[in-house]
């Protein structure tokens, strides 16, 4: 049996199955990333919800295992040389588990170097500048309501970058060439919260990005994602 009373976090969100891996996270654009790799690679996992609204990302005993505060968070009772690990940044939990199981990213060569560059690009592009637009176009509307610069501003990094995605993806079936991968699934989670979430399907002008929409419905048609997306409930 698994001890991973060396985890704080476990005190809050005690692990029912302490030999499967734990996720710490919500259904946003970063924390489904994960739930939807294990669907993946058929990794068995127990989710605990950490919610927003009472701010139990900023709890001390998640804290603990991500001292930047941010869904999500794994702990893997099975960790390298066999010994339980905690990792947290959505980017790195996804290299881990695809190094793991040698699934969702090639081991070596070009096409492992394929991946990661789209991978960070999501991490420090799509990411950023989406949730930046989503807070001023959304959240913040009134607060600028007088000054349309911070919308505008991100509303245009948007638009970019979904042109940067387009020009790949008219060209390839997935970001990473013809195989679905990480990168993929940190992506699509994002480009699906501009129309679902943010309903910014107008001002974003989303028809113009036709391959960016055929590549988000052919991700979301598979069956681990519409298993992976709603964990934890």
């Amino acid at each position: 049996m698994s001890d991973l009373s060396a985890f704080p976090i476990t005190s809050k969100w005690p692990a029912q199955n302490p030999e499967i891996i734990q996720v710490y996270s919500l259904p946003t654009p970063n924390g489904v990333k994960v739930t939807i790799a294990l669907e993946e690679l058929g990794l068995p996992y127990e989710a605990h919800m950490v919610s927003f609204g009472t701010n139990e990302q900023k709890s001390p005993e998640f804290v603990s295992l991500n001292p930047n505060g941010r869904i999500p968070a794994i702990i893997d009772p099975n960790g390298p040389d066999g010994q339980p690990i905690g990792i947290f940044e959505s980017g790195a939990v996804l290299v881990y588990l695809a190094e793991k199981t040698g699934k969702l990213m090639a081991r070596e060569g070009a096409a492992r170097y394929a991946t990661l560059q789209w991978l960070m690009f999501q991490m420090g592009g799509v990411g950023p500048m989406f949730g930046q637009f989503g807070h001023f176009y959304k959240f913040a509307a009134d607060k600028v309501a007088n000054n349309s610069y911070p919308t505008d501003r991100y509303r245009d990094e948007t638009k970019r970058l979904l042109g940067v995605l387009e020009g790949q993806l008219s060209k390839h079936q997935w970001l990473a060439g013809n195989d679905y991968s990480i990168a993929d699934i940190a992506t699509f989670p994002w480009v699906r919260g501009l129309s679902i979430f943010y309903k910014a399907d107008e001002v974003l002008e989303l028809k113009n990005y036709p391959a960016v929409m055929a590549w988000l419905e052919r991700a979301l048609a598979r069956p681990a994602v519409q298993k992976g997306w709603p964990a934890p409930a």
